[in-house]
């Protein structure tokens, strides 16, 4: 029997370790990869299959970049694609019976959070230096703290939004194969249609609102 939010661990030199989100992280890593060797491995000029889907996701997200982060930001297109990717993958692994999605564990979107928010910050120091600093004591110096708390709020709002849904989602899923006879599979494929769209807006959600905070960071404000 599937017990919900309990996941086998593995201790290694005082850490804990949880296994089964190690090794889901891993799958999707590999599953990102192997769409991204299909969709090069034979380019055309009029893409098809796979080709035509990870130009699709791309250029969509390179036209997001242009429009949020002016002419800075397609150094970042890379690090948004696979952003967006992973998590999208992430999302739908859970709906695969047996398997679990990676974002259903709080290590792995707040990871993804801190590492979207130390990126902030790196490249708002590179780009802007002092001047960086500078703004979280505008309009007037008593504002940092508030400043200082909303940087804080931000990982972590990023985090629990993913992990929830995701969570929620898989739970509902779970639930319902339980209580639905095997000759009623409507609502629970209903459901996991529903999961679908879901794991794909969470997945756009998160990479527009990291690619708003990294605009913020190096975007020139006559861009």
């Amino acid at each position: 029997m599937h017990e919900i939010g309990v996941r086998e661990t593995v201790h290694w030199f005082g850490l804990t370790f949880n296994i089964e989100t190690l090794h889901m992280t891993w799958l999707t890593m590999i599953i990102v990869g192997v769409i991204a060797c299909l969709a090069v491995r034979n380019l055309q000029a009029v893409p098809r299959g796979w080709q035509n889907f990870v130009e699709m996701v791309i250029l969509w997200l390179h036209d997001q970049i242009d429009a949020m982060m002016g002419s800075r930001g397609r150094f970042l297109a890379p690090f948004i694609v696979t952003l967006f990717l992973f998590i999208l993958t992430s999302n739908l692994l859970g709906l695969v019976p047996t398997m679990a999605s990676p974002t259903n564990d709080l290590n792995t979107t707040l990871g993804l959070a801190l590492l979207v928010i130390v990126m902030v910050h790196v490249l708002g120091l590179y780009f802007k230096g002092t001047h960086y600093i500078a703004h979280f004591f505008q309009p007037v110096p008593v504002f940092v703290v508030i400043n200082a708390i909303e940087e804080i709020a931000k990982p972590i709002t990023l985090a629990f939004r993913l992990f929830g849904n995701i969570l929620a989602g898989e739970i509902l899923i779970i639930v319902l194969l339980k209580l639905m006879p095997i000759w009623m599979p409507i609502p629970s494929v209903l459901w996991l249609a529903f999961s679908i769209f879901i794991g794909g807006v969470q997945a756009v959600i998160f990479t527009m609102l990291s690619t708003a905070y990294l605009a913020n960071a190096i975007k020139e404000s006559h861009d």
